[in-house]
């Protein structure tokens, strides 16, 4: 009995170490994904894993020339593999030595948001002082693929400057609207279905109604700034926000799109309450 308990142990152990070795690697993997992203590193990886997954297939399947075939190219492969992509190694290792490597995920999204937020308000606000027509659809869960069909795929990254190039009149592109996938402009001058609502007031004009009406076949946020008055709009869920300050729009924007704004301007408030009553 005491040699069938020790040997119990022992697996025991030695599956627990197992486990904690696939934990770390993953971790590994997956942070240093987060630090490539968008480089030509990630097909990298994905080819690996099909390399993997086909040694794996030859080895159950028994097949001896294909099976060695990617035995060779697993064991050379990772020489050629420092060689080429040198330039994306160097960037995750010096991240590493900086300790953003193993930074919390967390700060990361919140940093994007921010960034989102930032160039989308001073695009709006560069437009509204301006006088530049807007229309920019922002999709959230339901897909806005049909819509994105009809403009000019863009596929860029969301930045103040481009944004209002684009709405910049008598250009190509400024006609219809801007729809932006998660971080980035999927495409412009994209056409938007037209609210039929009777309750629509007369003094809105074709942006105001298109913002509608993908508001209320989608749950996509819309952003409007008028040509005629300069005025900053937002639709979502049907619902459409008018003649907005620029603070007001950032913390709608945000609460709509990220759903952390009132949380934080209960926050605020609470301080200011309790510094206030001493």
């Amino acid at each position: 009995m005491p040699f069938f308990e020790s040997l119990t142990d022992q697996t025991s152990f030695r599956l627990l170490g197992n486990i904690i070795d696939i934990l770390l690697v993953w971790f590994v993997v997956y942070k240093l994904i987060t630090v490539i992203k968008g480089t030509k590193a990630v097909q990298l990886l994905k080819g690996i894993f099909v390399i993997i997954i086909a040694r794996l297939v030859t080895q159950a399947l028994n097949l001896e020339t294909l099976g060695w075939i990617m035995q060779q190219v697993l064991e050379w492969g990772f020489l050629a593999i420092i060689i080429i992509f040198q330039p994306e190694l160097r960037r995750a290792l010096e991240q590493l030595g900086r300790g953003r490597l193993f930074s919390s995920s967390t700060l990361n999204e919140e940093s994007e948001r921010n960034r989102l937020i930032e160039a989308m308000s001073k695009s709006v606000s560069y437009m509204a002082k301006r006088r530049i027509g807007a229309l920019v659809s922002i999709e959230r869960e339901t897909g806005l693929s049909e819509y994105i069909e009809t403009g000019i795929p863009m596929n860029s990254d969301l930045t103040s400057e481009l944004m209002i190039n684009l709405f910049i009149p008598n250009t190509p592109l400024h006609d219809g609207a801007v729809i932006v996938q998660k971080n980035r402009i999927a495409a412009a001058a994209c056409y938007l279905p037209l609210s039929e609502s009777p309750f629509i007031s007369k003094e809105l004009g074709t942006r105001h109604r298109a913002a509608l009406g993908i508001s209320e076949v989608t749950d996509a946020i819309t952003i409007v700034v008028s040509e005629e008055t300069g005025a900053i709009s937002l639709t979502a869920n049907g619902d459409l926000h008018r003649n907005l300050s620029l603070e007001d729009f950032e913390v709608k924007l945000r609460r709509i799109w990220f759903g952390v704004a009132q949380q934080e301007v209960t926050s605020s408030w609470w301080n200011w309450r309790r510094k206030k009553n001493g």
